[in-house]
């Protein structure tokens, strides 16, 4: 092992694996940091990619040439489209993956790549030099040198582990927590808070009464995940996932013993997750509920463990076993591993640029759970974009930002960056401003030409991804030059649907903009459509229909350029702005927004404030042409 790399990554979760694979796939020489091999990719929550909001990350990620998306393809046991009868705008992907075999070919990955290498050791501490990272230490006594360092621990940093009463350190289940990096980065001064999250006891499935319980399977055909799956192979064993519901009685015995749970008996102090949260929090915040769904997830294909998603609790093991077995289906059900809580380490996101590069050191980069997120997609987004600006910064090129109109990891890493999170961060399409822009379908497009810049995709999938677009582009144009040649069978398809009969033909375009008239219509009245292929199809069909929506999305988008375009010299004396108050004075020298556009999205900015530092802005630069100027002359 050498003593000296470009660039080092601490941790191997979702998003330390990016990192590193994107860093060293751009030429970098990289080392991955991790306490064991075989924990490289570990699920340590459900075994599941993907979601609403989610799946547009994991596609995004994949599209930047990530690892995530082909991962879950391979390692997948079922795979559903969500909001499959709703617009493309909302539509996400979800798979379930064999937790094993994800790990497996994520190590396989990691393990093949070039300029990549790897150290089982536990980082101790960090060594920073004239506000320059410098250096790593190790518990083994290592002492390796690097240009810049990525920090993706997860929930490790001075994590505790809670069952009841009982508390143990721990990053999780049987791994032990890393005390010593939590001290040596408040020791560089980066500020420290702590998060709570959780997850539900592990069932034996050979003791589930699976024949109680609602069944759901695969989608049929499965869609993959990433843009260079052409296909799940038939041969992929899938597998279904069982819904079932808390009952009465459940609730009955959780209240009796609320005052066991670490987040009620005053155990835990730190936030917990708003959008997954613990059956305890369930009862005291929905506490008219009558039941709440529990969904039974398979861990693999071969073990019999099941993931039961929705009832996570960190009540004590007795407890555990009582309430299980008052929910349809798990009356005999054995537990093999109790649920936890887990209260760990959180450096508030405030404190980082948008390339993910801390404010107070240089070439100090954070990824993942440790910025405040909850979800493997939010870690792997922030970790490929770390990852990117790690490699630029050793090859001394121009950082790299995702912009919110182009990217749901450029919404998650600017609400993070400019807002902070006061709870752990999930991402939703609702935070989304521009989803009709920003789907799941075109995310190889919005990021090809990224991904080609930094080396990150092969020029054969960029011509590929190119080819695809000129030929939806090719198709809209046919259809709007286009009318379809018999009426009579055009008209004898409108009567099928209710449809009104028509006098004129209109063009294949406009007939497609109606509501009840879908691509299938058009294939049977111009067999060269028929053809095309359904990838294609879909988006022509969703452009046309919404072409008015997304006409007027696109001039949202122009003017909220128009403020993200003025930028804030980072020297800006905030106390020489008049008439801003004092609270708002200070949330500006706090956040340090880079433009006004991130100005206008920190909590309590006002749009009066926003005009007043436009004003003043303009004024400087004014100022500085006139001064210019007179130097010219």
């Amino acid at each position: 092992m050498n003593k000296e790399y470009d660039i080092i990554v601490i941790g191997a979760g979702h998003a330390g694996c990016e990192a590193a694979l994107a860093a060293s796939r751009m030429g970098c020489q990289t080392l991955l940091v991790n306490l064991r091999f075989d924990t490289i990719g570990e699920m340590s929550c459900n075994p599941a990619i993907g979601g609403v909001g989610k799946g547009q990350l994991v596609k995004e990620i994949d599209a930047l040439g990530g690892a995530m998306g082909i991962v879950t393809d391979n390692s997948g046991i079922q795979f559903r489209q969500l909001n499959s009868s709703k617009g493309q705008a909302v539509r996400s992907s979800r798979a379930q993956a064999d937790r094993k075999l994800y790990r497996q070919f994520m190590q396989r990955l990691i393990r093949e790549q070039n300029y990549l290498n790897f150290l089982e050791d536990q980082v101790s501490g960090i060594s920073v030099k004239n506000g320059c990272v410098k250096s790593i230490s190790t518990l083994k006594g290592e002492n390796i040198f690097c240009r810049v360092l990525v920090i993706a621990a997860g929930t490790f940093l001075d994590g505790r582990i809670h069952v009841g009463p009982a508390i143990t350190p721990g990053g999780r289940i049987n791994e032990p927590n890393s005390t010593e990096l939590a001290k040596s980065v408040r020791d560089i001064g980066l500020k420290m808070v702590y998060f709570k999250t959780g997850t539900p006891p592990r069932l034996d499935g050979k003791t589930i009464d699976f024949s109680k319980l609602e069944e759901q399977v695969s989608d049929a055909p499965p869609a993959p995940f990433s843009f260079k799956t052409k296909e799940i192979p038939k041969e992929q064993k899938l597998l279904p996932c069982y819904i079932t519901h808390t009952t009465a009685k459940t609730h009955e015995i959780i209240k009796a013993n609320m005052h066991l749970s670490p987040m009620y008996s005053g155990q835990i102090n730190a936030t917990g997750v708003r959008y997954c949260p613990s059956i305890e929090d369930k009862l005291k915040k929905f506490a008219d509920k009558k039941s709440h769904q529990v969904f039974l997830e398979p861990e693999g294909l071969d073990t019999d463990l099941y993931y039961p998603n929705g009832i996570s609790t960190g009540l004590p093991a007795e407890v555990q076993e009582e309430f299980v077995r008052t929910i349809k289906g798990l009356e005999k059900a054995k537990i093999t591993r109790y649920g936890y809580s887990i209260e760990h380490g959180v450096i508030p996101p405030t404190g980082l640029k948008h390339t993910l590069e801390t404010k107070a050191v240089k070439n100090l980069f954070l990824a993942g759970q440790l910025n405040g997120t909850t979800g493997y997609e939010e870690a792997a987004g922030q970790g490929i974009v770390a990852g990117i600006n790690a490699a630029l910064s050793v090859l001394g090129k121009e950082p790299f930002t995702l912009a919110r109109d182009e990217s749901y990891i450029g919404v998650l890493i600017d609400d993070l960056v400019t807002k902070g999170t006061e709870e752990p961060y999930r991402m939703f399409t609702s935070r989304v401003e521009y989803r009709l822009l920003v789907r799941e379908d075109n995310a190889d497009k919005r990021m090809c030409e990224y991904a080609k810049k930094f080396g990150l995709i092969s020029p054969k999938e960029y011509d590929r991804i190119k080819r695809k677009y000129e030929k939806i582009k090719s198709t809209i144009e046919y259809l709007k030059q286009t009318r379809p040649g018999n009426l009579k069978l055009l008209n004898q398809e409108l009567e099928k649907i209710n449809g009104n009969a028509l006098r004129q033909p209109p063009t294949l375009y406009s007939l497609l903009k109606r509501p009840e008239v879908g691509w299938e219509m058009l294939g049977k009245i111009d067999e060269r459509l028929s053809e095309e292929e359904k990838e294609i199809t879909e988006q022509i069909e969703y452009e046309t229909k919404y072409e008015g929506f997304i006409a007027r999305q696109l001039k949202d988008v122009e003017k909220f350029r128009h403020i993200e375009n003025i930028k804030i010299p980072a020297a800006l004396n905030y106390d020489e702005v008049p008439n801003l108050s004092n609270e708002i004075r200070q949330k500006l020298k706090f956040h340090l927004p880079e433009n006004l556009g991130q100005a206008n999205r920190i909590s309590g900015v006002t749009p009066a404030a926003i005009s007043i530092l436009m004003i003043y802005l303009k004024k400087l630069s004014r100022e500085r042409s006139g001064r210019k100027g007179k130097n010219d002359k």
